[in-house]
């Protein structure tokens, strides 16, 4: 690995631990990633010249330190610091910045920094984009990549992000507790679920699946497992998303097409995913977990554990989906339990609760509704029906690859 590599390796892995530790010292975003950003140069400028550091984490963070210090003594810099220590913000800067990266603060530091980009002001979505930058460490560049959007209005979206959290002064709140902590932890939870789905089947675009959204959600679960290591919804989440990673060498052919379920070559799916997504799993039971997240990932463990399709437990599947529709009282979730129970108990069983979901507001629009009665239809022999279904379905999904799919369907099933 050359400089620059270990540069921009040294960043993915360390930035969320050191901008919330600098987002400690400053109490400001923007000034803890212009700092950060500044060591980040100068790691830039220096190891193709001195070599990679030993530990490049704790290079970049006391880069970092020293130039905030700097900046904190500095003119106006120094005086908007006192005065903000004045007013009884926060612990001395300078105590905290010769604090900075004392081990026992960067988990409570990460996790603040996560609890910040879902601040409650800001959109489900920027709440999304600003994850991926700040935690995930991803460019604008790379976030409008992600998103098929252009540079500017990610970086716009970002600007008006930070202005929102500055007025709300989010930066200064102290670490949520109780109710308030569980919500903003279920939050930041949602965003990396949200995440991973984004990039196991993006709504719209050419391509059915964008990997890299996927690694970088598993990355970010695991950060929260290990920040939290007592909330059993964090490791199943994790358990989860590892348990549905694995599968993604196996969702596509070799021309990109989506290739379904009970046409995916099994032994193409990650074992070492799978066995960290059981350890995961392990960790949320022992720890007495038995929230959704927990659920979908024990469906998902079956699914991983079954040799085939025909093999796998539905019966299984479909009381921990009624389970979960319970909790949850989600008509997603009642679509694939309709899904589950037409595989253990028949395709009529299915097709009359997918039939009860039709008047659902939920769903209206929803792609997927259509497309699972069309399957259904399909195995009942009902073939025109199950083609209009199919084309009703094309004509409602956003993804090029899954519309195309489809539609072929409905034209297979027409002739």
């Amino acid at each position: 690995m050359d400089a620059a590599d270990a540069v921009e390796e040294a960043w993915r892995t360390e930035s969320p631990r050191l901008l919330g530790a600098l987002l400690r010292i400053t109490r400001d975003l923007d000034r803890a990633e212009d700092v950060a950003q500044e060591a980040l140069a100068q790691a830039l400028a220096q190891w193709p010249e001195s070599g990679v550091p030993d530990n490049p984490a704790a290079w970049l963070m006391t880069t970092a330190r020293r130039r905030a210090m700097d900046l904190f003594r500095a003119g106006e810099r120094r005086q908007r610091a006192y005065a903000e220590v004045a007013a009884g913000v926060g612990e001395a800067v300078e105590e905290a910045a010769e604090d900075a990266y004392v081990e026992d603060h960067v988990e409570d530091d990460v996790l603040r920094l996560m609890f910040l980009c879902c601040h409650p002001s800001l959109s489900d979505d920027t709440r999304t984009v600003l994850t991926l930058r700040m935690v995930a460490g991803l460019s604008s560049r790379e976030i409008a990549r992600a998103y098929l959007t252009s540079e500017s209005t990610v970086a716009t979206r970002i600007s008006r992000a930070k202005r929102t959290l500055a007025t709300a002064r989010a930066a200064l709140e102290e670490e949520p507790v109780g109710a308030e902590r569980k919500e903003r932890l279920a939050s930041v939870m949602g965003v990396i679920y949200l995440l991973f789905n984004e990039g196991y089947a993006a709504t719209a675009g050419e391509d059915w699946m964008r990997p890299a959204l996927c690694a970088e959600a598993v990355r970010v679960a695991a950060i929260l497992a290990t920040v939290v290591p007592d909330e059993p919804e964090a490791h199943a989440l994790l358990a989860l998303l590892e348990l549905q990673a694995s599968r993604l060498p196996a969702r596509i052919d070799e021309d990109g097409a989506p290739v379904l379920l009970d046409d995916q070559d099994r032994s193409r799916w990650d074992a070492a995913a799978i066995s960290r997504g059981y350890a995961a799993l392990r960790i949320a039971g022992d720890l007495g977990g038995d929230g959704p997240y927990v659920v979908q990932a024990a469906i998902a463990a079956e699914h991983a554990r079954a040799p085939s399709v025909a093999a796998t437990d539905w019966v299984r599947i479909a009381a921990l989906y009624a389970r979960l529709a319970r909790a949850t009282d989600s008509a997603v979730i009642e679509l694939n339990r309709a899904v589950a129970l037409a595989m253990a108990y028949g395709a009529e069983t299915g097709l009359r609760v997918v039939d009860d979901l039709a008047a659902t507001p939920a769903l209206a629009g929803y792609h997927l509704l259509p497309a699972v009665r069309g399957d259904l239809l399909a195995r009942l022999g009902r073939d025109a029906e199950a083609a209009a279904e199919f084309a009703r379905a094309a004509a409602l999904a956003g993804n090029d690859r899954e519309r195309a799919l489809l539609q072929d369907r409905a034209d297979r099933l027409s002739r």
